[in-house]
């Protein structure tokens, strides 16, 4: 083996020696085991949730792999119909060409070429992440499985009544002119305005004061050339005799009705509100109420019409309906129209006043607009009758959120749905299989020969197909069963469904673990999963959200590979529209990383995961954690030098031979069980950052920090039996076997390299570690005696290194050592362990006392009721002790005093970040702790 681990050397050619055998595939024997990948964007790259999610998912697939379970991990992307046509455009744009210039059939073909030549790009960051998903199933949500299994999805729900054709309100993308889900929605808090107007009581109607006019506040000027009517609070004593009277709508000159309605805040603005249900969410809950008309200003741009439009809630034009809208107002943008509007009531004595305001305003994620809700014609799923089986899958136990405190979203949003607008205004999709003939009747099947045969119409029926495509979630609501083969009978639709677990966030609980429970029950009866394990959202470590415009975020593949400090200056920054911001950016990252990323490899990254993969619902990414774990896969390639040095080429017990196993080996053997045990429960558990803590205390301490240090005397020692050694190499390599196994699954790179070289030594055969059995607990193997002996000794071992660094004893110095107070049970493993104790705590002779006799000025320490001692005579000068503890004592205070005045400082504990007061926190515990330590120390050295 190299002398030092070097994870860039092995991984790239591991994995594609994984892949290149099929290593990945379900055995086909075994209890099935499947896990489905949420499928990322196919325009996306890896980020850290992916990395942590994926990290999961990967363990659990390797864990069960290797408990012989037939083990699927079904991959697969989306095809991600906003963000794909949005990349393909700019592509198009930077050569001045539309879209619409290509017209629909050409600009899909063009989107499949980008596909092919860069859609790739998140698989192959998955592969160096080590995900061991089956890729010969790789699935697309646009391939031709899944589009057939969306088209039958879309006619039965259709022919059934669930899928409709309505006008309702949508958030609408101004800028892609399509319908987007509340998930494409961020609200930003903006700074804005509350404008109060006058509006004209009608019919020479007066308020209680005597004005013949009421003020109405709004946020949205723009959109009162819709208002329908103005609302008040029923328990509003100021306005209860104007409700059922009007007020004339100023600019447009139409009378509309003040109603009562308990939506109004009285105490918000006026409390009085403006209703244009076109146009709010809230505002159409109220207009539906009272049955006040729909009128819509905006065009699909969002811009004013020419002529509003009116509907009732059925979605019926109002034929008598005046459209009419004020002279200069057609064709401005709504921006436009808002400063004319305010303009126009200024002019006519109606802006009573304008205010500050804060207020949260939505914009599309991908294009940064203002989103606006919207009077369209969309396809809707009523989902009541899917959701009922759905919810009783959860109550009665069928599926199971971990942590459980989950099932509660889950059912607050069930309990609550509306129906699911799943249309959407492009042209990179699954197109709607719906036709329309000239009356604008609709006819819905697969195709338009299906269509044709379905309805009995012949070739003289124009038929023209909806230009609408479908909301990509429909397609992934389909994904537990269209991904293995549905409609037809497969035999994985047989085998995998119900997977066994799924891996996501809790942000989607209602956009796609929901959705997929009603689609899988509906169309296989089953559920589509047993469990749901939510994870917790990864951010910076203060516990910022990671986003490109807080230049926090960090990427997987540069903790991986490494990044000098300009190339990550540039990743964070670049693009940026602010200098100012860019430049702010730039001057943090230069200071958090002034010699940018050192690489880690991917098994300390995962370990990392792993390691936090806690029940918390947010997850501060620590780097520094990184880095620990990357010392730990270098404990454990020196550990795997070290056993190979001793035990290639020797007699390891592999081939049968008389074997004596030391205290030690029996120790080791043990120990091995309880970490077998623990992490196998934790796991099961999904307690990810349990189970590698099992891990990694049993490999750093008690193997490589006791074990192989125990070891050496039997290896070394002339006096040890040629089954002795046998014993302990045998021991050295199995125990390392069994280490590599454990861990495989959560650092996959690392082990295989290293069993690969182990293998023939512990009489393994196979061509990789992924296929050897998990390690199972072995009951027989566990040496109570010999393990409580060995605690005995490590213990002692432990007090003779306290008494060193209390006394500031140089570790290589041989001390004399006395015990005192002993029972028989201390002298038998005295005596039995002697050689142990010596080597390891660096002794150079030992003395037992009895309980009279005079003992020398003497440092001690204890274990249990008996007392080892290290006599102080010619070891330190006391004095020379007392004078450096006692300037270090001084160094120590000053240092608890400028921390305790800090956290007493209201400016900074008020102002600070909770994260920046936490951490001052545990310092001045720290600090207090050093203190404590050495006042003890100097207050032995006082008695001496």
């Amino acid at each position: 083996m190299e002398k030092a681990y070097n994870p860039q050397s092995i991984e790239q050619k591991w994995y594609d020696n994984w892949e290149k055998n099929n290593y990945f595939a379900p055995s086909g024997e075994g209890n099935p085991y499947c896990i489905l990948i949420p499928p990322p964007n196919v325009t996306g790259s890896l980020h850290m949730g992916h990395a942590f999610q994926h990290t999961i998912m990967d363990t659990l697939t390797r864990y069960h792999r290797m408990k012989g379970d037939n083990t699927l991990w079904q991959t697969g992307t989306d095809h991600a119909g906003i963000a794909t046509q949005m990349v393909v455009e700019r592509q198009l744009a930077a050569a001045n060409i539309k879209r619409q210039d290509l017209g629909r059939d050409a600009f899909i073909e063009k989107v499949w070429e980008w596909k092919h030549q860069s859609g790739g790009t998140i698989t192959q960051q998955m592969r160096r992440l080590g995900n061991s998903t089956d890729w010969s199933r790789e699935a697309f949500t646009m391939d031709d499985n899944c589009s057939n299994a969306v088209k039958e999805v879309f006619v039965r729900l259709f022919d059934e009544d669930i899928i409709y054709r309505g006008k309702r309100l949508v958030n609408w993308d101004p800028k892609f002119h399509t319908a987007i889900s509340d998930l494409e929605v961020e609200n930003h808090e903006e700074k804005g305005f509350l404008w109060h107007f006058r509006y004209p009581l009608a019919n020479g109607a007066k308020t209680a004061d005597g004005k013949d006019y009421i003020v109405v506040a709004t946020t949205r000027p723009e959109t009162m050339l819709g208002d329908t009517a103005v609302a008040v609070n029923p328990a509003d004593e100021r306005y209860k005799e104007l409700v059922g009277k009007s007020v004339m709508l100023p600019l447009v000159n139409r009378e509309i009705p003040i109603v009562a309605d308990d939506y109004v805040d009285m105490e918000f603005g006026t409390g009085c509100v403006k209703i244009t249900p076109a146009h709010d969410f809230n505002d159409y809950d109220v207009g539906k109420r009272h049955n006040i008309a729909l009128v819509n200003i905006f065009s699909k741009d969002a811009s004013i019409r020419t002529t509003a439009e009116a509907f009732d809630y059925k979605g019926k034009t109002l034929e008598d309906f005046d459209g009419r809208l004020p002279e200069g107002y057609p064709g401005l943008d709504r921006f436009d129209a808002r400063k004319k509007i305010i303009a126009d009531f200024e002019q006519k004595g109606l802006l009573d006043s304008i205010k500050d305001h804060v207020l949260q305003v939505p914009r599309g994620d991908r294009s940064n607009e203002v989103v606006e809700p919207f009077l369209t014609d969309q396809w809707y799923v009523a989902v009541e009758s899917l959701a009922k089986p759905a919810i009783e899958a959860v109550e009665q136990g069928d599926i199971k959120f971990v942590p459980e405190n989950w099932s509660k979203t889950y059912f607050q949003w069930m309990y609550n749905l509306q129906d699911w607008c799943i249309s959407r205004q492009l042209w990179w999709g699954h197109r709607i299989p719906a036709w329309y003939d000239a009356e604008g009747n609709v006819y819905v099947a697969e195709d338009e020969a299906s269509v044709r045969k379905k309805y009995n119409l012949d070739e003289s029926v124009e038929l023209s197909q909806d230009n609408d495509v479908l909301d990509t979630w429909f397609s992934s609501a389909l994904w537990p069963f269209a991904t293995l083969g549905w409609p037809e009978e497969t035999k994985e639709l047989e085998t995998f469904v119900p997977s066994s677990v799924l891996v996501t966030g809790f942000d989607i609980i209602f956009f796609w673990v929901a959705r997929m429970i009603m689609m899988t029950l509906k169309f296989t009866g089953k559920v589509p999963f047993k469990e749901v394990y939510i994870t917790g959202l990864i951010r910076d470590e203060s516990g910022e959200k990671m986003s490109k415009s807080k230049g926090n975020v960090l990427d997987p593949i540069d903790l991986i590979d490494g990044i000098d400090l300009e190339s990550l200056v540039e990743k964070r920054t670049g693009g940026m529209m602010q200098p100012q911001k860019a430049e702010k950016i730039a001057k943090r990252t230069r200071k958090q990383f002034a010699d940018g990323i050192e690489s880690y490899g991917t098994d300390a990254l995962r370990f990392t995961f792993c390691a936090l993969a806690s029940t918390s619902r947010d997850i501060n990414f620590d780097l520094g954690r990184v880095e620990g774990y990357r010392n730990f896969c270098n404990k454990i390639w020196n550990a795997a030098r070290f056993v190979l040095s001793n035990t290639e080429g020797e007699d390891c017990g592999q081939n049968g031979g008389e074997m004596e196993l030391a205290l030690a080996d029996r120790w080791i053997w043990g120990r091995l069980q309880t970490a077998i045990a623990d992490y196998e429960k934790h796991i099961t558990e999904y307690r990810f950052d349990l189970a590698s803590s099992s891990l990694y205390d049993f490999i750093w301490n008690e193997y490589c920090g006791w074990y192989l240090e125990l070891s050496k005397p039997v290896l070394s020692s002339d006096a040890s039996s040629d089954a002795a050694k046998r014993g302990t190499r045998h021991t050295l390599v199995n125990v390392l076997d069994n280490i590599l196994r454990l861990a495989h699954p959560m650092m996959p790179f690392l082990t295989e390299e290293i069993w690969q070289r182990l293998a023939p030594l512990a009489g393994n055969d196979g061509s990789t570690i992924m296929t050897q059995s998990f390690p199972s607990y072995d009951e027989s193997r566990v040496d109570s005696a010999a393990v409580a002996d060995l605690e005995w000794v490590k213990l002692v071992v432990e007090g003779v290194r306290n008494i060193r660094g209390e006394m500031n004893i140089s570790p290589k110095t041989t001390v004399p050592l006395l015990v005192h107070n002993g029972n028989a049970e201390d002298k038998r493993r005295l005596q039995e362990n002697e050689t142990f104790l010596s080597t390891l705590a660096k002794i150079e002779s030992i003395q037992w006392t009895e309980a009279d006799d005079e003992l020398p000025m003497a440092a001690t320490s204890l274990v249990g009721d008996m007392e080892i001692l290290i006599p102080m005579a010619g070891l330190i000068d006391v004095e020379a002790e007392k004078a450096r503890l006692t300037k270090e004592l001084d160094k120590i205070g000053k240092e608890k005093a400028r921390l305790a005045g800090k956290l007493s400082n209201p400016n900074f504990v008020d102002r600070a970040p909770e994260a920046v007061v936490a951490k001052e926190k545990e310092k001045l515990a720290e600090v207090e702790g050093v203190l404590s330590k050495l006042e003890e120390q100097k207050a032995q050295l006082d008695n001496m």
